[in-house]
């Protein structure tokens, strides 16, 4: 062996295993109470206004929670306003729109038998089966002015309305597209309490029918709640 070699020193722990004990016995309370001050501190600060945006979910998020698709908040207040000018329940034109084009987030507003815009009506649905093109389903040969023209409309006894007052009745408009569904429904029957001939009469089917009162019996239980949330919004 060599002479050179040194030997290997025995390293001795800084902290002693009975130190190291110590050290966490009295560590321990004031870990425990910083703790407590934490979280009583925290209880405190979240219920701020700016703090509880982030991290309570608002009264309408969890109202949509109950919902497959969430209603556009944004879309509540025209449904409301056409609903009370036509004397029809808001929830009704919500569940048509559920049903007719998931909210207007469908990839194409145009269906395959020519249904148009975000409440899927027939061109002369729109414009009026007056119109001496009208015929079977309804698609009829309309010309674009004609179908956005509310005097063309007025002259054939169509449904659509030109919400806005911009002088353009479009069914690609949503404000348009709702308030004239809103018309429909309300001479339909809806105005009378009727939803089921109304539904029906907006598309001949009973599978239809049952689908619409499903998904207004689901907004209806929701509907109060939903209402004041809007105002508070947009107040």
């Amino acid at each position: 062996m060599s002479k050179n070699k040194k030997k290997k020193k025995n390293k001795k722990p800084l902290l002693s295993p009975l130190y190291k004990i110590c050290l966490i016995v009295l560590m321990l309370p004031m870990t425990i109470a910083i703790y407590i001050g934490v979280y009583f501190a925290w209880e405190e600060f979240k219920g701020l206004p700016f703090i509880r945006e982030f991290v309570e979910p608002s009264e309408i998020a969890k109202i949509q929670a109950n919902f497959d698709l969430e209603i556009p908040i944004e879309y509540i207040p025209i449904y409301m306003e056409a609903g009370e000018k036509y004397n029809i329940p808001w929830t009704l034109l919500a569940a048509h729109h559920r049903i007719e084009t998931r909210f207007s987030t469908m990839q194409t507003l145009v269906s395959p038998v020519g249904a148009e815009g975000h409440l899927q009506f027939m061109p002369c649905t729109w414009v009026g089966w007056k119109h001496n093109t009208c015929s079977g389903l309804g698609e009829g040969e309309i010309t674009d002015e004609e179908k956005l023209d509310p005097q063309t409309i007025a002259l054939y006894g169509g449904y659509g309305v030109d919400a806005d007052g911009d002088g353009i009745a479009d069914p690609f408009h949503i404000e348009d597209a709702i308030y004239s569904a809103a018309n429909f429904l309300s001479i339909a029957g809806a105005a009378n309490g009727d939803l089921e001939k109304a539904i029906f009469q907006y598309n001949h089917s009973e599978e239809y029918v049952e689908d619409i009162l499903y998904y207004y019996n689901l907004y209806n239980t929701y509907k109060e709640r939903l209402e004041t949330e809007v105002i508070t919004v947009n107040s």
